[in-house]
């Protein structure tokens, strides 16, 4: 016998279907009247941070200009000429790797001397200590003796604000920045000449000097020495009277024994 259901109980069945008919649940796919949920926007992507700044290296230090002792304007290489230093026989008896039989010496390094424009040029600026052994040995091929490259030094190195071993090197390249003319170093008798025919020889031999870079010094009527001026970057510039001049007419200039 089938089961009857009171009518109350069906009355309240029918009511709850009708109740849940009127709603629609998010997501059912229904077509009620409630929105769909609006899905958060995208996040904006994040902006790249800016690159860190280049750390600043410290530069190399600046080389240190050394103010000379004393002012001057130019430099003076002086090449003293062997022959007529070495006709002296207290100078032969004194310095035998120069003048000694048979060495043929012509030119030599004298000196680089700081030169003033005008009136007295500066000496024996200070105090010195000898000059390291290692820079006498490089100097000894261009200046006779170690007692000549101390000399110079105590004398005129002192005075160009350099230390012994820039200031010597500085010499090296002035010498080696002139240019011997062969007519006088293959001179093998004696000969006269004017200053001005010995200042041109050499002015020839080096086109790049200016013609009034060079001076003949005379001694007792004999040439003795040819001045080349530079300024103080080392590029050969005139020389002014504090350089000296030959005042003789003709100088004698002895051939290398």
């Amino acid at each position: 016998m089938a089961k009857r259901f009171p009518a109350v109980f069906l009355l309240a069945a029918f009511g709850c279907a009708l109740v849940l008919a009127q709603f629609h649940l998010p997501g059912s796919g229904g077509s009620g009247n409630t929105k769909a949920a609006t899905p958060p926007a995208p996040a904006a992507p994040a902006t790249p941070a800016a690159p860190a700044a280049p750390t600043k290296t410290d530069a190399p230090p600046a080389k240190v200009q050394i103010e000379p002792a004393a002012p001057f304007d130019y430099y003076v290489l002086s090449l003293a000429w062997a022959p007529s230093f070495c006709a002296d026989p207290a100078n032969a008896a004194a310095n035998p790797k120069e003048c000694g039989p048979g060495r043929h010496t012509g030119f030599a390094v004298h000196g680089l001397w700081p030169e003033a424009n005008e009136g007295k040029s500066p000496e024996a600026c200070e105090q010195t200590k000898p000059v390291p052994k290692r820079v006498l040995n490089m100097m000894l091929p261009y200046m006779p003796t170690a007692s000549l490259v101390q000399h110079e030094w105590a004398e005129h190195g002192t005075c160009s604000g350099l230390t012994p071993a820039d200031y010597f090197t500085l010499v090296i390249q002035a010498r080696v920045a002139v240019q011997l003319p062969v007519q006088i170093t293959a001179i093998d008798e004696a000969a006269s000449e004017s200053p001005e025919q010995i200042e041109g020889q050499f002015a020839g031999a080096n086109p790049s000097f200016p013609a009034k870079a060079f001076r003949t010094a005379c001694r007792g009527g004999e040439f003795s020495e040819m001045h080349v001026c530079f300024d103080r970057n080392l590029k050969g510039r005139e020389c002014t009277a504090s350089a000296g001049e030959c005042s003789r007419a003709s100088a004698r200039i002895r051939p290398p024994q």
